[in-house]
């Protein structure tokens, strides 16, 4: 398919579908293609590390209005709505967590007995990494002394930052959290508090602190992971991926970068920064996904898609990655990378498990409708293994139905 082998480090830095009935209109049915920003020249770094926008003209409005076109459709904007979406959802007892996210509206600025620099409990450690529009740093709570990983945004230069027509880095940053705040998964990265001071410029997400490292750091060019480690990966992101699919949330991003693993081997979804919500299963998108490699066919093609399929593309992206260490679909600029997607078949060892290989390309099926979903995915032999079928989890708001209905009977 391709001759060039790219590492990692060198190229990279039961159904809850009633749960969030979210008012959000449905898309216009036409997307603007992706920016060609790197037609010439393109370092692969962008390639695998660029957020896409729409394109930036007046027919195409995140509020709706389709001057264009002639129609007004009105799209409630998730930012304007969040937080009443968010109180309306915890009186009626809807939100799939336990425990509620802790909200802070002051933030102190201080100094520990070492200098160290604290922000109200927290003293910061050392920088750890970068999200998609802040940095991340590591800070240990004086309350309890376990360590968070602290996402520190600045306001005004979120505001500034605009990532699509009508919208800015901060309506992103802002759906994360309201998307964190609803959300409970042994395989997702919870969200433990958000500090936001109205009167600083400051605004942090204190997440929990995953201490292994991301799904690929060190695997190297070639070999992967070796399939007995990616099972057990693909396993634990099949199971977050089918719990937000079945909370009508999509994710956008998944990928390596977005993929982290504990200490114990566990790996957990993290950065919800261009997830969107959806109030049922209609999940049509118009808004281009985050990262080019990983960018199912269907969104290259400037037309609406399915999130949940697109999602499911990425994740076959990442299955293949895990194996043989490189991306399946990998050009020199933008465009290149697009027609690869597109147009090139896909390319696999004649050799290789075959259970493995078919699983591939069902993953990597180019037709949406055709493509392999994640139930399929979660029941399919080689993901099965020894193991079984990948475990239904019980969530916390499927419990509390099912407590219900149990009293009801009662």
């Amino acid at each position: 398919m391709f001759g060039k082998s790219y590492s990692f480090e060198s190229v990279t830095q039961m159904g809850c579908c009633g749960c969030f009935r979210l008012a959000f209109a449905k898309p216009p049915k036409m997307l603007a293609k992706p920016k060609a920003r790197m037609e010439n020249h393109a370092s692969q770094e962008c390639l695998l590390d660029e957020e896409l926008e729409d394109e930036d003209d007046s027919s195409q409005n995140s509020d709706g209005s389709d001057t264009g076109h002639g129609v007004n459709i009105e799209l409630r904007s998730p930012t304007k709505c969040s937080e009443g979406i968010l109180m309306y959802r915890t009186q009626r007892g809807l939100i799939c967590r336990e425990f509620p996210v802790k909200e802070t509206h002051r933030l102190i600025r201080s100094e520990d007995e070492n200098g160290n620099k604290m922000i109200n409990e927290y003293v910061r450690e050392f920088k750890i990494g970068s999200g998609s529009y802040g940095k991340v740093v590591l800070y240990r709570s004086t309350v309890n002394g376990k360590h968070y990983a602290i996402k520190a945004f600045h306001k005004t230069h979120l505001s500034r930052l605009r990532v699509a027509p009508s919208e800015t880095a901060m309506t992103d940053v802002l759906r994360e959290v309201l998307i964190m705040k609803i959300l409970e998964h042994p395989n997702i990265v919870n969200l433990i508090e958000v500090i936001d001071d109205p009167t600083t410029d400051n605004f942090y997400m204190v997440l929990e602190y995953v201490e292994g490292k991301w799904v690929f750091e060190g695997s190297g060019p070639t070999g992967g992971l070796g399939e007995i480690k990616a099972q057990k990966y693909l396993r634990d992101i099949v199971s977050g991926l089918m719990y937000l699919h079945a909370h009508n949330i999509v994710h956008g991003d998944i990928k390596p970068d977005n993929l982290l693993v504990t200490a114990a081997g566990t790996v957990k979804i993290g950065d919800f920064s261009v997830s969107q919500l959806f109030e049922d299963d209609n999940d049509e998108l118009r808004r281009s996904p985050g990262t080019p490699v990983f960018t199912a066919p269907e969104c290259c093609l400037g037309l609406t898609y399915h999130g949940k399929a697109a999602d499911t593309w990425a994740l076959g992206v990442t299955l293949y990655c895990m194996v043989f260490g490189k991306y399946p679909f990998l050009g020199d600029t933008l465009q290149d990378t697009y027609d690869k997607i597109v147009n090139h078949p896909l390319s696999l060892p004649d050799h290789m498990n075959p259970l493995l290989k078919n699983l591939l390309e069902g993953l990597l099926c180019k037709d949406p409708i055709h493509r392999m979903t994640l139930e399929a995915v979660a029941e399919h032999a080689w993901v099965m293994g020894e193991e079984g079928p990948i475990p239904q989890y019980l969530c916390w708001c499927k419990r509390k139905k099912l407590q219900t209905e149990i009293s009801n009977r009662e």
